[in-house]
């Protein structure tokens, strides 16, 4: 992730903007955002951030284009599925600071110290997994499932099968017909004994 999507001379540019618009469009040609609203100012307001965290905790120009790309890498996996993949999506940023803050060459290199992981950790979750649902809602395409049934082995209504209709019609001509006639205690009696 070292000088993966910023290099050093776009940083040097970078720390020159001190006002938000300028490190907002410094940004957007960096990093190439030509995404149509709300995405574009959501994903600039994410970045901008970033660089604002960066500067608050006094990162070096490598640290913080080391933490723009995990932020960007860790966004990326999110969106990738519309899915929920939020277990994954911390856990990989995780892998990345920690490739980040140890020097296992060469597969990790120490640009970071624990106690500025645990900053960035705790930056992670309070500025993206904390609104994680609305990074989904509004990058991912939504997905929608029209369903229709159809039964195939459903018989044709006959005499010897009747429809649900014919059956409920003939119960509520049974019930009135139960209901109407008066109770012949007589006939009951001789059929019992």
């Amino acid at each position: 992730m070292l000088w993966m999507d910023v290099s050093h001379h776009e940083m040097e540019e970078m720390d020159k903007m001190q006002s938000i618009p300028d490190l907002e469009r410094c940004l957007c040609s960096v990093l190439g955002l030509h995404l149509p609203e709300p995405k574009r100012g959501v994903l600039l307001e994410l970045y901008v951030q970033t660089v604002l965290f960066g500067r608050e905790c006094s990162f070096k120009k490598v640290q913080t284009s080391a933490l723009l790309s995990i932020i960007k890498s860790i966004h990326e996996a999110n969106v990738e599925t519309p899915l929920n993949n939020i277990e994954q999506c911390v856990e990989y940023g995780m892998d990345l600071l920690l490739c980040h803050s140890v020097r296992r060459p060469p597969f990790g290199i120490n640009i970071f110290s624990f106690e500025e992981v645990g900053c960035i950790l705790k930056y992670i979750h309070n500025s993206y997994v904390r609104h994680y649902k609305l990074y989904k809602y509004i990058f991912t395409k939504q997905v929608k499932l029209d369903l229709s049934l159809t039964y195939s082995d459903q018989d044709e209504p006959t005499e010897s099968n009747p429809s649900a209709t014919e059956v409920d019609n003939l119960m509520e001509k049974e019930t009135k017909a139960t209901e109407s006639s008066p109770p012949n205690e007589e006939a009951e009696g001789a059929e019992l004994g």
